[in-house]
């Protein structure tokens, strides 16, 4: 669908309004004169474990460990991403190095 300039600079607004939103709000709900409530804090304790695994399950509910690849390339990507992980604590060489061997591993090893 191609967008005339009004259109394209009330989306771009939009966007920039609702990104100006979501950074100022925390500061807004919570300044840093007051406490942060006891809940927002167990939250941001539990829940990134939570999302983790939530994506985990979401990543592995296709796999058939009956039918060939028997599950292999995703069982070595999530070692090499908890070893690596555990190695150096960098996410970003931890995730985007699992993304890569994973995505040798099914283009290349596994095809």
């Amino acid at each position: 669908m191609i967008q005339d300039p009004i259109q394209s600079a009330v989306t771009v607004g939009v966007v920039a309004l609702t990104i100006l939103a979501t950074r100022a709000l925390p500061f807004l709900l919570f300044p840093g004169n007051r406490e942060t409530p006891r809940l927002i804090v167990y939250l941001g304790r539990v829940l990134p474990s939570a999302i983790i695994g939530m994506l985990i399950v979401y990543c592995l509910k296709g796999v058939s460990l009956l039918s060939s690849p028997h599950g292999i390339p995703e069982a070595l990507a999530i070692f090499f991403v908890a070893a690596v992980h555990h190695w150096k604590h960098n996410l970003i060489l931890s995730i985007g190095g699992g993304t890569v061997l994973y995505m040798f591993l099914v283009q290349a090893v596994f095809v």
